[in-house]
């Protein structure tokens, strides 16, 4: 068996993130930071090279990713530091791909057998992360209008701008992927309150902590 890869998302970029950022780097795993290394040129959602992140896990020996991202919530009763395992996503704008040629029209998703195995851990860990969902990922980077979550959530549970474009290519390159999702926000125009930017950074923060006690009990199963 191959090395764990961990990617971590806009959870590991703010304020109070180091305890994640230790979490996922304290097992024998490969640590990615989607976007880009603290102190350094933050990487937005539409410009990420998915394929130039993953190609070096790959190099490094690794055959599965668990991928931490910072998501909202297309519904009320998926509370706010819901930590979610989704099982399917939409992106129907995506034309990503890492080759020119048949390959390309290879089917994406998550890993089923990697996927379970991660949320037996979350099990035995007695911390079990809520199993399935659809997430729908947006272009960004801006955040969306209300109407646009109303379409959004007639069709998927959570909303973000980065993971099914990871996935795809990840599969493509041979790594099996699967995802934990950090609920940080209700999206726009879902709770009662409109999404207010600061507000969000502040239960990413806090979410971080919880995220990061989460890796350090799954990790040393998942690893080995």
């Amino acid at each position: 068996m191959g090395r764990l890869a961990v990617v971590l998302g806009s959870n590991a970029t703010g304020p109070g993130s180091e305890q994640l950022r230790a979490a996922a780097g304290g097992q024998d795993a490969e640590v990615l930071l989607r976007h880009g290394e603290p102190g350094g040129p933050y990487v937005p959602p539409h410009l990420i090279d998915h394929e130039a992140n993953l190609r070096p896990l790959r190099a490094a020996g690794c055959d599965r990713v668990l991928a931490v991202c910072s998501v909202g919530s297309l519904k009320e009763e998926i509370a706010v530091g819901s930590l979610v395992c989704p099982d399917d996503f939409i992106a129907l704008q995506l034309g990503i791909t890492t080759f020119d040629d048949a390959r390309g029209h290879m089917p994406p998703g998550f890993d089923g057998e990697w996927r379970e195995r991660v949320l037996a851990a979350s099990r035995s860990a007695g911390a079990p992360f809520a199993d399935g969902g659809v997430y729908w990922q947006t272009i960004g980077p801006r955040f969306e209008t209300p109407a646009e979550i109303r379409l959004l959530a007639a069709h998927a549970d959570l909303v973000g701008m980065t993971m099914a474009s990871e996935c795809v290519v990840a599969g493509e390159l041979g790594l099996s992927y699967a995802a934990l999702c950090a609920v940080d926000n209700l999206a726009n125009g879902v709770g009662d309150a409109p999404l207010e930017v600061g507000e969000l950074e502040a239960t990413r923060a806090s979410n971080a902590a919880r995220l990061a006690e989460a890796l350090e009990t799954l990790l040393p199963e998942l690893a080995a």
